[in-house]
């Protein structure tokens, strides 16, 4: 009788524990079933971290949602997001994805569910000293005559490579965002490989470190940068000059200014149907560059992390998030502030 019951029990656990398998499948794949932790993408730059942190906080504390945050590149983070192990994205800049980005949303795989901001300019960048100079600093014009990005193949000797000396060096994008093959592509075009070096640095934070050197330093410096960042609003910079966007053009050779760029928050097709109420907030989720920059710079002037900037930043701006979501929602995050 003791055997029989023991195995009664056995089976019954085996059941229960195959049941409980079933349904943690389900919601890890993204199935269209309830959902305990909603995952957000880090594609590794600091204004997508302060969205997933603002985001974070409504969705935990007014939602009662887990949240988690899973890091990699675009193009992995995209990945996620179409087979659901990502379940929304506070930041896809679509145009630097475009093919991918309306493939996605083609198939269903993905669902736009706002425009955070799309007021955002990206580009090669230099001091603004390097063209007109600085007199308050001592700094002569280094480059009086550079406008365009084409131009900079004329400056080898002004962007000098350390390592390669008589060849210029350009600061590409890291090699793990889409932006960078953009980039390949216009050093062929604008002829900038006949006197420069394509130089892939491994970080963002690698970008900002050389050009904060260099710019304490009053020294020359030439890279890939865009706003809203607290690099754009802190250093005065001048974005050099390309032709007009044209589609054909870009398409053929990237010989064009970057296009309009739509920065927009995205979620897994199943989302929906797991959380509706989180997805109804995301669908009120908008800002601006000049918004998020407020964010960026308070987290660089107070050596703060993403998540403190946005816990300043949602009691700088509580009239503009509360409006995303219900009172109840908004007072409950309110508390928790």
């Amino acid at each position: 009788m003791k055997k029989l019951l023991f195995l009664l029990m056995a089976s019954l656990l085996v059941f229960l524990a195959a049941c409980g398998g079933s349904d943690s499948s389900e919601s890890d794949s993204g199935g269209e079933g309830s959902i305990d932790t909603i995952v957000l993408a880090d594609a590794g730059w600091d204004s997508i971290r302060f969205h997933n942190s603002v985001a974070q906080k409504i969705i935990e504390n007014g939602y009662g949602y887990d949240t988690e945050v899973t890091p990699g590149s675009t193009a992995a983070t995209l990945q996620g997001l179409r087979e659901g192990d990502i379940n929304a994205y506070m930041e896809i800049w679509t145009d630097n994805v475009k093919e991918v980005y309306e493939e996605a949303i083609d198939s269903g795989d993905i669902e736009k569910v706002s425009t955070n901001f799309d007021d955002n300019q990206q580009g090669l960048y230099v001091p603004t000293y390097v063209i007109e100079g600085d007199e308050e600093r001592g700094i002569e014009p280094m480059a009086p005559d550079l406008k365009t990005v084409e131009d900079l193949k004329n400056y080898p000797d002004v962007f000098e490579d350390p390592e390669d000396p008589g060849r210029g060096r350009i600061l590409n994008a890291p090699s793990g965002w889409a932006v960078a093959e953009q980039i390949d592509q216009k050093f062929e075009t604008y002829g900038l490989d006949e006197t420069m070096n394509n130089f892939m640095p491994g970080s963002d934070a690698a970008i900002v470190t050389s050009l904060a050197d260099a710019y304490e330093s009053g020294e020359p410096w030439v890279g890939y940068y865009w706003s809203p960042t607290a690099v754009t609003a802190m250093y005065d910079l001048t974005k050099l000059e390309e032709p007009a966007y044209d589609e054909e053009t870009w398409n053929e050779t990237r010989g064009t200014e970057f296009p309009p760029n739509d920065v927009v928050v995205g979620v897994h097709k199943n989302l929906p149907d797991q959380a509706p109420e989180v997805v109804e907030f995301l669908s009120n989720y908008e800002t601006s560059s000049a918004l998020t920059e407020e964010a960026l710079t308070y987290m660089n002037e107070n050596d703060a992390s993403a998540d403190e900037a946005a816990e300043w930043w949602m009691n700088e701006h509580e009239d503009l998030w509360t409006e995303w979501v219900p009172e109840d929602v908004a007072e409950k995050v309110k508390e928790a502030l």
